[in-house]
């Protein structure tokens, strides 16, 4: 998929994604005026819901590779009246362009634990640039259920090897996302804990939700056509 593709998916299907990552983002309970860090930021739009958390006088930073992902993003920021408390650069989450103890807290969503990446140098690069005391959090989709009424289809997409996250095939188990917590834990960060967050989305679907889980859908599972059936293949999400 090319990065206009992608970036046309992340906003089709944030309708469907936005209320888990609130949730996600209140759960941290960010202090009001902190400053923090979204590594791996894409569009910005977890920077959106971080922002609303440490309210006005509080600053996020939103960091990614891309050029072209962080100009979408200044776009949002502007377009939702955030300028001047969202601000973007680029940059390598390996190898973050910030000095020791920058930061009150860094999050980071679809990042590190994707992709062939060994996820302990990014985490260590995670925890270096937060001050001590802060927060360090990572955000990852697991085993989602997004397809009302179609259990049986759902369960098939999930025992595909693109349907396990991280979703590399032959990754080794402790690179696994699932592992993140004995990640943490390795690296001795205190009082680390995992929780689960799930929404429901119930059939009849609106026009609204129906295309963000087609559009999550098609990027979650991506190249599964030869271990699906037909009459898997046939199913789409229900009108």
């Amino acid at each position: 998929m090319d990065t206009e593709s992608y970036i046309q998916s992340l906003l089709v299907s944030n309708p469907l994604r936005e209320s888990t990552l609130r949730a996600m983002t209140k759960t941290l309970q960010l202090p009001k005026g902190s400053r923090g860090l979204d590594a791996g930021c894409g569009i910005g739009l977890p920077c959106l819901l971080l922002a609303e958390e440490v309210g006005f006088v509080g600053r996020v930073t939103g960091l990614d590779v891309s050029a072209e992902m962080l100009d979408r993003g200044r776009e949002v920021v502007k377009e939702a009246g955030l300028s001047e408390q969202i601000s973007f650069q680029e940059g390598d989450v390996a190898t973050l362009p910030f000095d020791n103890n920058t930061f009150d807290w860094v999050w980071s969503a679809d990042c590190v634990g994707y992709g062939p990446w060994e996820p302990l140098p990014l985490l260590r690069e995670l925890a270096r640039v937060v001050k001590p005391d802060g927060i360090v959090a990572v955000a990852a989709w697991s085993s989602e259920k997004l397809l009302p009424v179609y259990p049986q289809l759902e369960t098939r997409l999930g025992a595909t090897s693109a349907g396990i996250a991280p979703f590399i095939q032959g990754k080794k188990p402790e690179l696994h996302f699932l592992r993140a917590l004995g990640w943490f834990r390795e690296l001795g960060i205190r009082e680390s804990r995992a929780k689960v967050f799930a929404d429901s989305v119930c059939a009849l679907l609106n026009d609204e939700i129906r295309n963000a889980m087609e559009a999550l859908f098609d990027s979650r599972w991506p190249n599964v056509a030869p271990e699906l059936s037909s009459d898997d293949l046939a199913v789409r999400v229900i009108r």
